[in-house]
């Protein structure tokens, strides 16, 4: 699976840290940025970029680093086709893909330490969309809402 890889400064270190893991794992990285640690760059560009690299077709998933989380998670929830949950634990890394379809694992790079983001990382990458009755009608309703909102 090709997977997008973005960050701002915040995030950039455990970005980094993680790309290993992920080709490891046996996933293309596409990394949209950032490739510098700059203090003035902001996580909206970043998650524009990796949100149009999987709508377009050019990742499957992405993986999304901010501070926090929370900025980089508000801005690709704003983009088409983008389900992103920003994340802090195993189970909700995983439930979020099989239960809502989450397309974008958000992790705060301030927020969670290395060895539970490779948790995390490993959970989302092998979780998949279970298509139970109960998860599509709820998906289809999140997907009309999208629709009809202008989004």
């Amino acid at each position: 699976m090709k997977i997008a890889m973005a960050s701002d400064h915040a995030g950039l270190v455990l970005k980094d840290s993680l790309k290993p893991l992920v080709a490891q794992l046996g996933h293309e990285i596409v990394d949209v940025g950032a490739h510098t640690n700059d203090p003035l760059d902001d996580y909206p560009d970043f998650a524009l970029l990796l949100g149009q690299s999987i709508v377009a077709g050019k990742a499957q998933r992405g993986l999304l680093f901010c501070g926090s989380g929370i900025g980089a998670s508000v801005a690709a929830n704003k983009i088409t086709g983008i389900r992103a949950g920003n994340c802090t634990d195993h189970y909700s890394a995983h439930q979020g893909v099989e239960h809502d379809d989450m397309n974008v694992l958000v992790i705060g790079g301030r927020i969670v330490g290395g060895a539970v983001a490779e948790e995390m990382v490993r959970a989302f990458l092998a979780a998949k969309f279970t298509g139970e009755p109960r998860h599509q009608r709820r998906l289809d309703k999140v997907l009309a809402i999208e629709r009809t909102n202008g989004r």
